[in-house]
This record gives structure tokens, C-alpha cells and sequence, in this order.
């Protein structure tokens, strides 16, 4: 990264009037990465600039194309530089984390250290499970819960030969870390080479502490300007009592819409007879056998009663579930205090055992006890929602057995709490404005309405009642620090660098029948086949279920002109670069395909979206959110559905333009769009692009568009 010293953080800093302003340093930036400076960008590298320098929290939405990675970079850097401190930023891919370590801030780095004096040291950090255990390397794994699937002698082979890779790529990776395995393995197979934070002997502890990839990640995270982790490593740093990120002020969590979803999938708990038995199995070789004898039979217990419970969400607590929680808990308790306290004087092996068996043990107890007290009797007044999830039955036995999980209802009160109390937070994505305003994810977030707070650009179009999500939190209106303080933010629309009403349409197919429950009427299937034909293929399909995806992919493909690709026909990265290379193919797919698809160029002239991707009615989290709101005097549906929806087709149709000379159409083959009372507020959450409901108009459109990319082919 050149030849200029880096600093060391704990003794030098530079003073904030030595150094060049942020525009200085932005238009230096933007000049070595080759890009062209844009209003947008500026205005939202000031904003952040503003931000770190008031304590003032900042939500920026920046479309595609604005360069919001630099706007907020540029402004981070500057500020560790000047302080001596560091800044993290947290992503919800690994795409972006790539991006950022891999080609921007190498770059970022290259450019600004001759204005700067110093060159900015940036580095990548992950949850302790990412990165190879030399130790466990060498003295081999505890024994994993029980899983049918490992006597097929079929994937005992697989996993044999995993573990073997494993074992040879330790002795040449200079990093340890998983996601630089490539091709990859399995989570089963990683499990035997990786430990939790809970199950770390310690670097002071352990026999190779001194060569632990874990520990020199954290090392150079503690030295860096610029730390890039991820929204469940952030998660992970605010709940838990370990700090696991460098000391820090300032915090940008790019991708900000998936937040809220990151930190309710760490602060999920799960419970299975399989746990429990795990955990009574680690702990027998360390206590007498009738206490963890006693664990077994309680875990054998709970898996005999949930295996004839129907799945669900979970409203009453059964007395018989009551008491096989409580015989767990009890049993769990027993063999923790049998344990006894840690003991400096064993050696390595035994100290990883008891490790391992005291982390199964107290997330065995913990989790029974969190579910015991999640029944409380008043439901408007519970904080998590309990659930029993039976995965589906394939030839004749179930893939895993039945689970139980208890997640949080909201988790704004814990982002108040952990971060927006403790530091400044810089939360950005193209996508934060839902029914063009932000207090939609901002309640979510634990943030109070924006009220007087100032919004720079945020168009906030007039709606009726039904179609804007009632103010709530999901733990109380008080949107307040630990001091009593409300917490104080401010928004800002970047925009983009995109015309949406002269690139794209907006097509709404009005005259079909309303999405069934049974799959996808004949009339769907003749309007996505006359769309494709008409655009020449170059066709992404986005459908609410894989269901869908995968019986409109096998109804369609021998009708089609064009080659047809579906999720999970490979894996979803050659899909994409398949789809990407041959501009007549179409790629049908569900979830990941909405948010992760960057195809520019005419290989993406169509973006199909086959109904509104509400959650599934029976999705106990999202219903219980809802429920939680309506408890409140608020509008259940439009709070969490319809933001949940209109959040998922802001992303979609985020696929079709991702250059400036990218044009075609997005299609809402779902008729509610324009007839419901709610389709103001998903209206309102789209880029505007020029809208109809002819399909003749639009056909014409799409043959137009394949008309001009082939003759710029040709």
C-alpha cells in the first residue's frame, strides 16, 4: 500500500486544521478510481462529514451509481486521521465487503495519503467462526449433535474429504479465512476446523495463540483507520458482554435496510432434542454420569414432544412443554455447576473440552430459560415470539429433527441501547425510503419520526390513511439514549444519476386475476411468455416462492425462443454469469436474486416480479410484529407487510438500470398494485419510473429495446 509509514493509532493523529476539507479529498479520490464526480456524492459526503463531526445519526439513501461507497469513505478516513481512532463499517454481503477491501480502499488509500501525510490503513474483521482454529486443526472437533445423514456412507466420504482439504489448505492460507476457500465446503465440514467465540481457549491460553488467524485479524483491525465487518459481527459486538470490534466512535452501516433483519437472526435462540443430547454427550466425559445422564433424558424428552406438536408460531405454553423446558434448564444447570469453574492448570486438550461443553451447556440453559420466559401472560406486553419449525419430510424422514426457536418481536430497543446510544451511526443503502418517506425503517431501527429533525431531498409524497404505516415502535415510542435524551438524526435522498422516467417503465399488468395460492394461473404464464418473447429474452424473473420460480422455469422452457435458467439449477454466482454473458438468456430465481443481481447492459432489458412479496401469513416473526402493532393502536399490515413488501420491490426493480446507459422495463404482473388501497405507499417506494398499464404499450417497448441492442451487437 506504498511507502508512506503508517501511524500508530494509540499515539499519533493529525489535527483536523492541517488536512485538506472533504471535497479536496473527495475529488482526489474520485480521480484515482477513474469515476466522475456527482452532486449527489457530495452532498452526501458532506452530510456524513456533518454527522461525525455534530454526533448526529445520518440516514443516506444513495441510488445506484451515486458512488456512495467514497461519499462516506472519504469523510471516515479524514476523521480517523485527524482523531487517531478508528472507524468501522459494517456491510450485509460479502460482495461488498470484496469491494471495499479488495478495490476501493486500496485505491481510496493510494490516493489520499500525499494530502493526508499518512497513508490509511484499512482492515477486514469477521465473527471468530470465520477464520480456521489451528487448534482444533490439530486436536480434532467434539463430537457434533447426531444427524442421520452421517450414516450415509455416501457423505461420511464427502465430509471426509472435506476435512482432509481443510487440513492441507492450513498449512497455506495466510489468513484463515473461510471465504478465501474457494471452491468452498460444507457448514458441517468448516465445524471441524472452526470454533466459537464461547468455545476459544484464548490467546494467552492457547498452545497456538501466537499463530491464531482469529487473533491477527483483530490485530490489525485495532491498527487499521477503517475496520469493514459485517451487520451479524456488529450484532454480535452490541448484545454480547465481549467487546469483539476495535474501540470505535463513529459506525456506517452500509445496506442498512437489512439491518433489522441481521440483528433478529443473531439474537435468535434455538432449542432441539439434538442440542440438548450434544450437550449431555460433552459434558459426560467431564462430570459424573448421572448428571449428564439426567440432560440426555430430559433432551430425549423435549424431542419425543415436539416431534408430535404441530409447527408454528406458538401462542399458550403447554404445561407439558413448560415442564420439559423446565427438566432441560434444570438438568443444564446441574451439569454447568458439576463443571465447576475453568482451570488454568489443565493442559490445552482437556481445557477445549470444557470449553466446548460449557458453551453447549449454557446456550442449552440460557436458550430453555429465554423460552420459559417468553409466555408471559399478557401478549400485547411480550418481547420475543416463540415458534416450532418441522423441516419437511424427504423420502419418508424428516432432513433434521423438530426445533424450537424464540426470536425478538422488535429489535429497536437494542440498536438504541447498543448503538445509536454509544456512538455516531451513518446508516446507507439505495434503498431507505418506503412510501417516500424514511420513518418507516427508522422505526424499526429504534429511531423516532423525523418530526423536526431536518430531511435534505426526502420526497414525501402526499397518502391517505390506509396507506401509510401507522408511527410505531416495535417497543414503545420512546426513542431515547440511556440519559433520557431523544435520539437526534437527520436524513438525506442523495438521488440518482439516473433519468428513471425517460430509462425505464413502470408496467402494472392491471387486467390480470389476482395471485392465487395454488401456483400461477395459465393467464400468468401466457403474460411472462409474451413479455420474454417480446424483449428478446434478456429477462430476470423475480418470484415471491421458489415454487414459483420453479414451475414457471418448467412450464416455460420448451415454449420459449430463449434459453431459460433457474435457481438452484448451479450455483447462483455461474447463473448469474451465464445470464450476464449471453444477452438473450433469462434467469428465473426468488430471494437472493431481488437484492444480489448486478447485470448492466442489455443483458437485462426485463425485470418480471410475478406477485407483491408480502411475508408468508404464516411467517411467526412477521406476524407476531404485526400483532405486536395492532396491540399498540397501529396498522399491523401496512407497519410490517407492506413496508416488508415495499422494501423487497424497491430492490427488484433496483436490478434494471445499473449504468447510465441502461434502459427496459419493470413489470408488476400482481394487479393489487394498482387497484389496492395500500398501492399508493409501494408506488411511492419505486424510483419514478414512467408508468402504464397497456401491455400493448409495453410490448412494443420491449421489442423496441431488443431491436436497438441488437443492432449495437451487430
Amino acid at each position: 500500500m506504498g511507502d508512506v509509514p503508517a501511524p500508530d493509532l494509540l499515539s499519533e493523529s493529525v489535527t483536523q486544521d492541517r488536512l485538506p476539507d472533504v471535497p479536496t479529498l473527495l475529488a482526489a479520490a474520485v480521480e484515482a478510481v477513474g469515476g466522475t464526480e456527482r452532486p449527489g456524492q457530495v452532498r452526501m459526503a458532506e452530510a456524513v462529514e456533518k454527522a461525525i463531526a455534530s454526533g448526529e445519526h445520518l440516514a443516506a439513501q444513495a441510488g445506484t451509481g451515486t458512488g456512495k461507497s467514497l461519499a462516506y469513505l472519504v469523510p471516515a478516513v479524514r476523521h480517523a486521521v485527524a482523531k487517531g481512532t478508528t472507524v468501522v463499517v459494517s456491510t450485509a454481503t460479502i460482495a461488498l465487503q470484496r469491494q471495499l477491501v479488495d478495490r476501493d480502499l486500496p485505491r481510496l488509500a493510494e490516493a489520499l495519503a500525499p494530502l493526508l501525510g499518512v497513508e490509511p490503513r484499512f482492515a477486514i474483521l469477521k465473527g471468530r467462526r470465520n477464520y480456521l482454529c489451528l487448534h482444533r486443526v490439530q486436536t480434532g472437533a467434539p463430537e457434533e449433535p447426531e444427524d442421520e445423514g452421517l450414516f450415509d456412507p455416501r457423505r461420511l466420504s464427502a465430509l471426509g474429504r472435506q476435512v482432509k482439504r481443510l487440513h492441507e489448505w492450513a498449512d497455506e492460507t495466510a489468513t484463515g479465512d473461510r471465504d478465501e476457500l474457494v471452491p468452498g465446503v460444507s457448514e458441517q465440514a468448516w465445524r471441524q476446523v472452526s470454533v466459537t467465540a464461547r468455545e476459544c481457549l484464548g490467546a494467552q491460553r492457547c498452545p497456538q495463540g501466537a499463530e491464531c488467524f482469529a487473533e491477527r485479524a483483530r490485530a490489525e483491525a485495532g491498527e487499521a483507520h477503517v475496520v469493514v465487518t459485517n451487520h451479524a459481527l456488529l450484532a454480535i459486538d452490541a448484545l454480547e458482554d465481549v467487546q469483539v470490534l476495535p474501540e470505535h466512535d463513529v459506525v456506517i452501516v452500509d445496506e442498512a435496510h437489512e439491518l433489522v433483519d441481521r440483528v433478529t437472526s443473531v439474537a435468535t435462540g434455538e432449542l432441539s432434542a439434538g442440542s440438548v443430547e450434544a450437550a449431555a454427550r460433552r459434558a459426560g466425559r467431564l462430570v459424573e454420569d448421572g448428571i449428564a445422564d439426567r440432560l440426555k433424558e430430559a433432551g430425549e424428552g423435549l424431542g419425543v414432544l415436539l416431534d408430535e406438536m404441530p409447527p408454528g408460531r406458538m401462542d399458550v405454553l403447554s404445561p407439558a412443554l413448560g415442564n420439559a423446558l423446565a427438566a432441560v434448564r434444570d438438568a443444564a444447570h446441574a451439569c454447568l455447576t458439576a463443571l465447576g469453574p475453568e482451570r488454568k492448570e489443565n493442559d490445552a486438550g482437556d481445557m477445549a473440552a470444557r470449553k466446548a461443553a460449557r458453551s453447549s451447556l449454557e446456550d442449552v440453559h440460557d436458550t430453555a430459560v429465554r423460552l420459559l420466559d417468553a409466555f408471559t401472560p399478557e401478549i400485547a406486553s411480550r418481547t420475543d415470539v416463540v415458534w416450532l419449525d418441522k423441516p419437511f419430510v424427504q423420502e419418508g424422514r424428516p432432513r433434521r429433527p423438530p426445533s424450537l426457536h424464540v426470536a425478538p418481536i422488535g429489535v429497536g430497543g437494542l440498536l438504541r441501547g447498543t448503538l445509536f446510544d454509544r456512538r455516531t451511526a451513518i446508516l446507507t443503502s439505495a434503498t431507505l425510503t418506503l412510501g417516500g418517506s424514511f420513518d418507516p425503517l427508522a422505526r424499526q431501527w429504534g429511531l423516532p419520526p423525523l418530526g423536526g429533525n431536518t430531511t435534505e431531498d426526502a420526497a414525501r409524497p402526499e397518502t391517505d390513511d390506509a396507506a401509510a404505516p401507522a408511527a410505531h415502535t416495535s417497543d414503545g415510542d420512546a426513542a431515547r439514549t440511556k440519559d433520557g435524551d431523544k435520539i437526534s438524526w437527520s436524513a438525506l435522498d442523495a438521488g440518482s444519476p439516473f433519468d428513471h422516467a425517460k430509462a425505464g417503465i413502470l408496467y402494472v399488468a392491471r387486467h390480470l386475476p389476482q395471485p392465487g395460492r395454488d401456483g400461477l394461473t395459465d393467464a400468468y404464464l401466457t403474460e411472462i411468455t409474451e413479455l420474454i418473447e417480446a424483449a428478446g429474452g434478456r429477462t430476470l424473473g423475480l418470484f415471491s416462492s421458489m415454487r414459483a420460480a420453479r414451475q414457471a422455469a418448467d412450464e416455460l422452457k420448451d415454449h420459449l425462443s430463449h434459453p431459460l435458467l433457474c435457481q438452484g439449477d448451479d450455483s447462483t454466482s455461474l447463473l448469474v454469469k451465464r445470464f450476464a454473458e449471453d444477452e438473450r438468456t433469462c434467469l428465473f430465481g426468488t430471494l437472493s436474486l431481488w437484492q444480489g443481481v448486478d447485470v448492466p447492459g442489455p443483458s437485462l432489458q426485463l425485470v418480471i416480479m410475478d406477485r407483491i412479496p408480502f411475508p408468508r401469513p404464516d411467517d411467526p416473526v412477521a406476524s407476531a410484529r404485526q400483532r405486536a402493532v395492532a396491540a399498540r393502536g397501529g396498522n399491523g399490515f401496512m407497519a410490517v407487510a407492506a413496508t416488508h413488501a415495499a422494501l423487497l420491490l424497491a430492490q427488484g426493480a433496483g436490478r434494471l438500470l445499473r449504468s447510465a446507459s441502461d434502459r427496459g422495463v419493470v413489470a408488476i404482473l400482481d394487479p393489487r398494485f394498482a387497484t389496492a388501497r395500500y398501492g399508493s405507499f409501494l408506488r411511492a417506494s419505486l424510483p419514478p419510473f414512467w408508468p402504464t398499464t397497456d401491455p400493448d404499450v409495453v410490448r412494443n417497448a420491449l421489442r423496441r429495446l431488443d431491436a436497438a441492442a441488437s443492432a449495437d451487437a451487430q
